[in-house]
């Protein structure tokens, strides 16, 4: 039986093993935003003791963060969105972050 998969684009080295687990600390750190907040804080309040008074805080960060890298669905999650942008850069060669950006709503 033939899959109807259709196949996917050739990744490049750096894609793979840069541009994509760099979007997976993009939405790591957007999924994680309690915990990132709460060592920000800690930090802002203990000063040069941040090392020491932050421990827990900081602790609870690299939990969540690790959780997600190591999650082989939330790379193949951010592997699909980076084929995306990919294939919509290439099929109208503006920027993902261009195209977000707001037109102009009156001349």
């Amino acid at each position: 039986m033939e899959s109807t998969k259709t196949e996917e684009p050739f990744l490049r080295h750096v894609e793979k093993d840069v541009l994509i687990p760099k979007l997976m600390r993009e939405k790591a750190k957007e999924r994680c935003a309690d915990q990132v907040q709460a060592f920000n804080h800690c930090c802002k309040e203990s000063g040069f003791l941040m090392v020491v008074k932050c421990r827990e805080e900081n602790a609870a960060l690299k939990e969540c963060l690790t959780k997600h890298y190591t999650d082989p669905a939330f790379f193949e999650e951010c592997k699909q969105e980076y084929i995306q942008e990919k294939l919509e850069f290439e099929r109208t060669g503006i920027p993902a972050k261009k195209r977000t950006e707001k037109l102009p709503t009156s001349m």
